[in-house]
């Protein structure tokens, strides 16, 4: 059987594990634009990188991975000399991978709620809602978390019952708005200012956004488990954006 975009993507994070200079064989060898600020672009110089963490005995854990047209995007766990929680999408041209963005944390303990950053449903299911969800959670970012319009949150968010993964947060529809609310009010707190990226298979979608976090440029990644044209879940990860005159490429973070 033929591997799979997301079977040859699972080979190549892997790879950070083995060291193995084929698992990169999936990336082009000629067209590969790298949005890591901390990682040279180009194939070459992932094999590197996977070659150096390779020696630090680290293991990789691919949680969930989905599959929107051209890009693949999946929720992954890694243990390097730190434990780490990230997201990682990659855009395909044809079999090959020329695009790649993460977003990547510190691991943490469980939160109030009992719940770690990366456990819960895995699989996609609802396909045939894929756009509908999409448009859900696209107008919920752009109205409730940039636009701030916490009046709306019910409209977007399932009240009965919602699961919440962040490492501070707890379940429910009224602990997620103190949470906007005291975020908004919270010069210290998180600020999305622009959507980037709306990434959906099925019932899980992943959002890419810009902003600030205690007055850093950050990079928010949000994933998103939809039910019943609701939100009932949620995932993410918060990552400093690093100063341009860190970043090992050109090409920036989003």
């Amino acid at each position: 059987m033929t591997d799979t975009r997301i079977d040859r993507i699972r080979k190549l994070l892997k790879g950070i594990q083995t060291g193995d200079p084929e698992a990169v064989s999936v990336i082009s060898p000629t067209q590969y634009i790298q949005h890591n600020p901390q990682t040279q672009t180009g194939r070459k110089g992932l094999a590197e990188l996977f070659a150096r963490l390779s020696k630090t005995s680290p293991r990789v854990n691919i949680v969930r991975a989905f599959e929107d047209g051209d890009f693949v995007f999946g929720h992954t766990e890694y243990d390097f000399a730190s434990r780490r929680v990230g997201f990682e999408v990659f855009r395909f041209e044809s079999d090959s991978a020329v695009e790649h963005w993460d977003n990547i944390q510190p691991r943490q303990d469980p939160n109030p709620s009992g719940h770690s950053m990366v456990d819960g449903p895995t699989e996609a299911t609802d396909l045939d809602r894929t756009e509908a969800n999409r448009d859900l959670v696209r107008a919920f970012v752009e109205r409730v978390l940039i636009a701030g319009e916490l009046n709306a949150l019910d409209a977007f968010v399932c009240t009965n019952h919602y699961t919440e993964h962040h490492p501070n947060g707890v379940d429910g529809f009224a602990p997620l708005k103190r949470h906007l609310e005291n975020a908004a009010n919270d010069s210290e707190g998180s600020v999305y200012r622009r959507l980037h990226r709306v990434l959906t298979q099925g019932n899980f979608v992943l959002v890419v956004s810009e902003g600030s976090r205690a007055r850093v440029h950050t990079s928010f990644y949000d994933l998103y488990r939809v039910e019943a044209d609701k939100i009932v879940e949620h995932w993410d990860t918060i990552e400093p954006v690093a100063p341009p005159e860190e970043w090992k490429n050109d090409n920036g973070k989003f």
